[in-house]
């Protein structure tokens, strides 16, 4: 391979898949039901769950059905709109279930598979989320490693260690490819990875 590369990793959400696009309308759809006022734009509501979500994922382990649902409840509860966590709760993993690759993601995977590359996802979710994504990709991986398997969330350092274990292969070797420099691309730097971002 070139330059040595013999594995490609990949964050999923926001790197394969449009999570801002699908978070924006899911938390504008929110605020529209909440009767908002002032009405604000998806992109600032979903910046500020962001914020909400890196804050909890800091803290010890929970499943990412919780800490999506939790950050959606402290969200509604600053906004002061309504929030039900039997509803709400379900419906930011239903929603995440459906978000859609970008348009360059399969066309890209395609070619580095072709290329010889291992493909492989460390992303911050759980499993039985992951698995519905991984339909919608449509590209065989290699591996794919969640939150869930290390009961860790990056940019903790372990997850890229666990990853890197899991691969067999020295950090030269794996190229991780992200679109959250926070969360990614200094850690798996730190852990001897290359990194694109």
């Amino acid at each position: 391979m070139p330059n040595g590369i013999r594995v490609a990793t990949f964050d999923c959400y926001g790197t394969l898949v449009d999570w801002e696009g699908g978070l924006g309308a899911f938390l504008y759809d929110k605020a529209l039901r909440s009767r908002a006022d002032p009405l604000v734009p998806g992109r600032e509501l979903r910046e500020r769950w962001e914020e909400i979500q890196f804050g909890l994922i800091q803290g010890e382990y929970l499943p990412y059905r919780k800490v999506i649902a939790e950050s959606v409840r402290l969200l509604c509860e600053e906004r002061g709109w309504p929030y039900d966590g039997a509803d709400d709760g379900k419906a930011i993993v239903r929603a995440i279930r459906s978000w859609q690759p970008f348009p360059d993601t399969r066309p890209a995977l395609e070619r580095a598979r072709a290329a010889g590359l291992r493909l492989v996802i460390v992303s911050n979710t759980d499993r039985d989320i992951i698995e519905h994504t991984l339909r919608q990709l449509e590209v065989p991986f290699d591996d794919v490693q969640v939150a869930e398997d290390v009961r860790a969330y990056k940019p903790a350092g372990e997850v890229f260690t666990r990853a890197l274990e899991r691969i067999g292969e020295p950090p030269e070797s794996v190229l991780h490819i992200a679109f959250g420099f926070k969360y990614d691309i200094g850690p798996a730097a730190q852990a001897g990875m290359r990194t694109a971002w």
